[in-house]
């Protein structure tokens, strides 16, 4: 027969617990009443343990700058991302009141216009495309017969004259500027009205400049002055400006002088334009 094994005695842990207990108030008495004969051993003891607390507490510490380190990072992180959160709503903000700003200029620049040519019904329209080149030489507005624009309807903006409508559609209309090859305008100098065609020419405009040709070859007239559409253009409406006219010379191909104009309308910049809405004949839309 198999021996039983005996049973270990198990302390249970309340006995555990309450040992433990009298023993912490015993040494607690004992230290209090025989403090002085112990004080050698609290020494020793003492010795001892310092370097291992002193250890744990720069361990201790050292956790708890990490923690402290990684907190920071943790709020530095954040604040940055609302703070770059912030700047970018700001530059947003500011993109569109500069749009706001640059859109406000234009309509008192037309509106300045406006009042120039008080005589001449208009309407405002915005400019929505252009045809192949860095020039506004030929472009889309977005007006057309349904707004009552008409083809040889004039177009102005900035400080004058830009072109003629050549073209409409029922929401859109195209605009023939005096910068192209095919414009010619019958205009005039201000101070002598003397006659002179300005013609358009898309190689001179890089330079700055259209060109002005047909010049009486006994004209005084001088550099500076101001040219407008002429009272015989057939369809050009008359006093619009045009320009102001520059390096005068004699043409050696006629008994006439050509020049230079430098237009007053920026043609490689165009967004709102005014439309005449009445042509050179009377008609008023």
């Amino acid at each position: 027969m198999r021996k039983r094994r005996r049973k270990k005695p198990v302390l249970h842990p309340k006995h555990l617990f309450i040992g433990l207990t009298i023993l912490c108030i015993f040494l607690c008495i004992v230290s209090f009443k025989y403090a002085e004969r112990f004080s050698s051993i609290k020494t020793t003891l003492g010795a001892c343990v310092s370097p291992m607390q002193n250890g744990i507490n720069s361990v201790g510490r050292y956790i708890s700058g990490k923690a402290e380190l990684l907190q920071s990072k943790e709020k530095l992180l954040e604040e940055n991302k609302q703070l770059k959160d912030k700047v970018d709503s700001l530059s947003y903000q500011n993109k569109i009141l500069a749009g706001e700003n640059i859109e406000l200029e234009s309509y008192r620049t037309l509106f300045a216009l406006d009042k120039k040519y008080p005589d001449y019904p208009k309407v405002a329209a915005r400019v929505i495309s252009r045809d192949g080149n860095n020039w506004y030489n030929v472009f889309t507005i977005n007006k057309g017969s349904k707004d009552g624009i008409q083809v040889d309807y004039n177009v102005i903006a900035g400080n004058g004259l830009v072109g003629i409508v050549s073209e409409v559609g029922p929401n859109y209309a195209k605009v023939r500027s005096i910068i192209d090859d095919k414009s010619n305008v019958s205009a005039m100098f201000m101070d002598t009205n003397e006659n002179c065609m300005v013609k358009g020419n898309l190689e001179s405009i890089y330079k700055g400049y259209i060109d002005v040709e047909m010049i009486n070859a006994a004209s005084k007239v001088k550099s500076g002055a101001e040219v407008v559409t002429s009272q015989i253009s057939s369809k050009f409406l008359p006093g619009l400006l045009i320009g102001y006219i520059s390096d005068i010379s004699e043409d050696a191909t006629s008994l006439t002088k050509k020049a230079h104009l430098t237009p007053v309308v920026s043609f490689d910049n165009l967004d709102i334009v005014l439309v005449i809405t009445q042509k050179k004949d009377g008609e008023v839309k």
